[in-house]
């Protein structure tokens, strides 16, 4: 079991954004992704899922507050982005994942 230096257990205690960094950076992650990921949805208030039809080949689109869609598509045995649009978008299916198992 590793032990938690007293350093990082200040961070998390009273800079929990610092932490965040130092940790991201402990672990070969640009800090830079930590704030963007948290910039683009801090402010979300509704997060939909929908999954792209097999024409447009295997991935799935999310949808931010009903207005702005991120696009991924399937590599192999991963996801990469493709990019997004911006429009009015309909209510996602909650129940996406439940079909996955």
């Amino acid at each position: 079991m590793n032990k938690i230096s007293l350093f990082k257990i200040f961070l998390m205690k009273f800079a929990p954004k610092t932490f965040f960094r130092y940790i991201a950076e402990e672990q070969g992650i640009d800090s830079k992704k930590i704030d963007f990921a948290n910039n683009l949805f801090k402010k979300v208030k509704r997060i939909d899922i929908h999954p792209l039809s097999s024409q447009s080949g295997r991935g799935f689109i999310i949808i931010l507050d009903r207005k702005l869609s991120l696009h991924f598509y399937q590599n192999g045995d991963s996801f990469y982005y493709d990019g997004f649009e911006i429009g009015k978008y309909n209510k996602g299916d909650v129940t996406v994942f439940d079909k996955l198992g």
